[in-house]
């Protein structure tokens, strides 16, 4: 017979949380939810321009790229860092949709910059092209179209090989596409108050309070200390009403499976609204939601059922591969205020309507596998510098084409980002026991993860431009070490649309700049914008739609034609058996 002592320390130890193989690689911090959650500036213009083609308004900002310390830990020096205007994150961009935008980066830092405004359909030049780099002393201008839906974007450093070095220093920050059609739905607003960033992030410190350096790192950088909008474990305080949270994982390596835990240990549910490309056609209620390097989910949480008390927002343990330390499994505190409060917003049953790509049909148009070999990351077996190589899909320009994307195992996760497209996710293979989840299936998106050994199908409209993009591992480390190729938007030679070229992202007049004091002019700034405008790299973009559809309306589709793309087939053991991957 078991003794009650041996019962009881059964149960203890069936209760107890599961050991972790470290507390800590940093210094212990010791103060979680005890400093308030900083919320980023809004970026203002430093003047406006008038489109000489069509008299609109294209609104012009100056960033510079500055080193700047924080004080992270109360207790030790500060942290040395490299951010946007001096600030990590970076300032947020409010801008409305359908009015463009040049933003000038001005590089003061140490080490070659690249920008890369993640989810816009920016054109090659401007899209921030790895080697397509601004040194110190230089600046670049980069031009924004903003004409796509409304949506969470952001921008972030894209240089070739430090990528992750500069992003992991502070060089990211919140870009949000508004338009006041979607200020009818009466969901909640007011950025800062009711419409909150939640920049995630998750780092790893030196015993002095500085940063840890990612330079010499080749894996992975999982961090043990989690940041929101740069702030270790903040607390945020909240009305009981509804707010809107607009969640983007900035981190350099680790995935978040979040969820709302109420002080009795039961989670909450919430609302998804949008994802990557925007709100969702309706909104998806859950109580947890993934989110990888690079996705930006946006939902609404009602804390009006939680009067004067406290929700914990959490993370799971043992996602992916990622290490867990003693308090990685948590993220923030929001503290419900006990006044009642007047809340008129709401989330209706419908929220918007959703472009999706026109049906491919069946089949596969391109197969690529994420994997490593002899300790280098590569897609299909190519490596980002092998120039001549790199290259791997040739698409014709406003065709719709399905992708298939592998995780080669190994024990390794890979958030995969498609520049230029938004795309749908078709499909998901259950290695990892994880479903085609409603909240990534309601809404357009440009990052999907692949958890170990997981296959994903995607389809996108490789449209409106033509020119060179990249797709690449967001987990920044692997994307330095050569886990990025390059797809080919091709001309369309009988297309009959006469327009400029944008299709080479190093084309030489849209290059980096020293910095002088004669292009800081007002006349300079002027002029220049004024001639790229004249070329009309956006404002015709309904029109290109129109034409590309035309285009393809008269030529075969994939069904109609005699064979069927054929498709390498895949097959995996289980147990004993040999199935199919489809």
């Amino acid at each position: 017979m078991i003794s009650a002592a041996l019962y009881s320390l059964g149960l203890a130890l069936l209760a107890a949380p599961p050991v972790l193989g470290k507390d800590w690689e940093s210094p212990a911090y010791t103060w979680l939810y005890q400093y308030p959650l900083p919320i980023p500036p809004v970026k203002t213009p430093t003047m406006s321009v008038t489109n000489p083609v069509t008299n609109n308004t294209i609104d012009y900002y100056e960033v510079t790229i500055n080193h700047f310390q924080h004080q992270v830990y109360p207790n030790k020096g500060p942290a040395n860092l490299v951010g946007y205007d001096g600030i990590a994150p970076g300032p947020t961009f409010i801008v409305e949709r359908g009015r463009e935008t040049v933003v000038r980066f001005i590089n003061n830092a140490t080490l070659a910059t690249s920008v890369h405004l993640h989810g816009s359909y920016s054109r090659a030049p401007w899209d921030g092209w790895a080697e397509d780099v601004t040194q110190p002393g230089e600046f670049k201008d980069y031009f924004y179209p903003n004409s796509q839906a409304a949506r969470t974007l952001w921008y972030h450093d894209h240089a070739i090989d430090h990528t992750a070095e500069n992003a992991y220093a502070g060089q990211a920050g919140a870009y949000i596409i508004h338009d006041a059609a979607e200020d009818s739905l009466g969901l909640p607003s007011g950025y800062g108050v009711y419409d909150i960033p939640l920049i995630l992030g998750a780092k790893q410190y030196d015993s002095n309070g500085d940063l840890h350096s990612v330079a010499t790192e080749t894996d992975s950088l999982y961090g043990d200390v989690i940041h929101v909008n740069g702030q270790p474990w903040p607390f945020f305080n909240v009305q009981p009403r509804k707010y809107r949270l607009r969640f983007l994982d900035a981190s350099v390596s680790r995935t978040f499976h979040l969820y709302f835990q109420r002080q009795t240990g039961s989670k909450v549910n919430f609302q998804v609204i949008a994802t990557d490309a925007g709100l969702m056609e309706v909104p998806v209620t859950t109580n947890s939601l993934y989110i990888s390097m690079g996705e930006r989910y946006e939902v609404v949480f009602d804390f009006a059922p939680f009067a004067g008390q406290n929700i914990t927002l959490r993370n799971s343990e043992d996602v992916g591969t990622d290490d867990d330390y003693l308090h990685t499994n948590k993220v923030m505190r929001f503290v419900v205020g006990s006044t009642p409060v007047t809340d008129t917003s709401v989330v209706p049953a419908a929220l918007s309507t959703v472009h999706w790509p026109a049906p491919a049909g069946p089949g596969v148009d391109h197969h690529f596998e994420f994997h490593r070999t002899n300790g280098m990351w590569k897609i299909n077996g190519v490596s980002f510098n092998d120039v001549n190589n790199r290259v791997l899909a040739n698409v014709p320009r406003g065709k719709v084409e399905v992708w298939e994307l592998e995780n080669g195992g190994g024990g390794w996760s890979h958030p995969i980002h498609i520049h230029l497209v938004d795309f749908k996710v078709l499909s998901r293979s259950d290695d990892d026991d994880r479903i085609l989840y409603d909240y990534e299936k309601k809404g357009l998106k440009d990052v999907v993860w692949l958890a170990p050994n997981e296959i994903v199908k995607v389809e996108a409209h490789y449209a409106p431009w033509d020119g060179l993009y990249m797709f690449h591992c967001h987990n920044l480390i692997h994307e330095d070490h050569e886990m990025m190729a390059a797809f080919n938007v091709t001309k369309l030679l009988d297309l009959g649309y006469n327009e400029t070229d944008f299709t080479d992202p190093m084309e030489s007049r849209w290059r980096a700049e020293a910095v002088t004091p004669a292009k800081f002019t007002p006349t300079a700034i002027t002029e220049k914008i004024e001639f790229m405008a004249s070329l009309q790299p956006y404002n015709n973009v309904d029109e290109v739609y129109d034409v590309l559809d035309a285009y393809w309306a008269t030529h075969k589709k994939r069904e109609e034609k005699k064979e069927e793309p054929k498709v390498k087939r895949r097959m995996r053991i289980e147990g004993n058996k040999i199935r199919e991957v489809v």
